[in-house]
């Protein structure tokens, strides 16, 4: 598999864009790795859904599945998190996205996961990886670009769930800190930013629990031409703040020196370009093939008020198969 770099990745999704021509894109989280692919000669083997844009026909799960997972174990969480809290203390960051990988195992392929999971950004590529992601990243229709940050996860069943989340204290703080940054982020590209929907609640099945996730809605005006320059928007909006934190550049660097993996795909973007509009996702509930091996990635954002134990338990709920 030849991958894009990132000059020549961005260039090809502006040429792609500039002739209006349809393609699916994706970036990798630290953008050394492009792909960018017209639809109209699309590799059979690639497998996207974004909302109601999809490439392949619904299939109803008719039998029964295994899932399994090994997390790490919760020292192990726990030193990773103290060297993000005495990062924050040093004022080098005040929110940091930290993610881990977790091998699991399943009755089902990679591709059935794909098939019969439930969410409304998922892609399959070619027996590699998948994601099933509940959040968007960014849609453009008309001129009008929107970002959508997800910040903020609960059990459902817990006793007052809705209320719970939305009045902790740490998830307002994290929550307020992604929409202000992405707010800066659009301010880069676009005018007449403006946050029109500012935390409301999504509910996400998760395996056999559901899940509350708290998100917003922050919009602005990008200029007509926006369709001959994609990839040069996108370059100057990933990574993705959500799964990054804030401030973006130094805490980008303490999340390479502090996780022990490479992210790869996992937390970048994929998306749609269908000749006038523009729709994608953050690549999370992610699972990637490797040596044979199925490699769960997530995690949960750190910060000041984080306590290691409700942050570990978060990663691991994140450990599921939407069916």
């Amino acid at each position: 598999m030849h991958w894009l770099n990132k000059e020549e990745g961005f260039e090809t999704i502006n040429k792609l864009g500039s002739k209006r021509e349809p393609f699916l894109f994706l970036i990798s989280y630290d953008k050394t790795k492009i792909f960018a692919q017209p639809l109209s000669d699309l590799d059979e083997n690639i497998l996207y859904k974004l909302e109601d844009w999809r490439n392949y026909p619904v299939k109803k799960r008719e039998k029964d599945f295994t899932f399994s997972k090994t997390p790490i174990d919760f020292s192990t969480y726990k030193k990773a998190m103290e060297k993000i809290v005495e990062e924050i203390r040093s004022g080098n960051t005040y929110l940091l996205n930290l993610t881990f990988e977790t091998p699991v195992e399943s009755s089902f392929s990679l591709e059935e996961i794909f098939r019969y999971s439930r969410a409304k950004f998922k892609l399959y590529f070619k027996d590699e990886f998948i994601c099933f992601s509940p959040e968007r990243f960014v849609e453009i229709t008309g001129d009008t670009i929107a970002t959508y940050p997800m910040k903020g996860t609960i059990d459902a069943n817990l006793p007052n769930a809705k209320e719970q989340i939305l009045n902790n204290k740490k998830e307002m703080a994290e929550h307020i800190m992604i929409v202000d940054l992405m707010r800066n982020d659009l301010g880069i590209i676009a005018s007449d930013v403006q946050v029109e929907k500012f935390r409301y609640i999504d509910k996400i099945k998760a395996g056999k629990k559901e899940l509350l996730q708290v998100s917003s809605k922050i919009t602005a005006q990008l200029a007509q031409n926006w369709r001959d320059t994609i990839g040069t928007l996108l370059d100057q909006l990933t990574p993705a703040g959500s799964i990054t934190g804030t401030p973006k550049k130094s805490t980008t660097q303490i999340i390479d020196r502090v996780e022990n993996y490479k992210r790869g795909f996992y937390t970048g973007i994929f998306g749609i370009f269908d000749g006038k509009d523009l729709r994608s996702g953050v690549m999370i509930r992610f699972i990637e093939k490797k040596n044979g091996t199925l490699l769960y990635k997530s995690g949960g954002g750190i910060t000041i008020d984080s306590t290691a134990k409700s942050e570990y338990e978060e990663l691991i709920d994140k450990i599921y198969l939407p069916f």
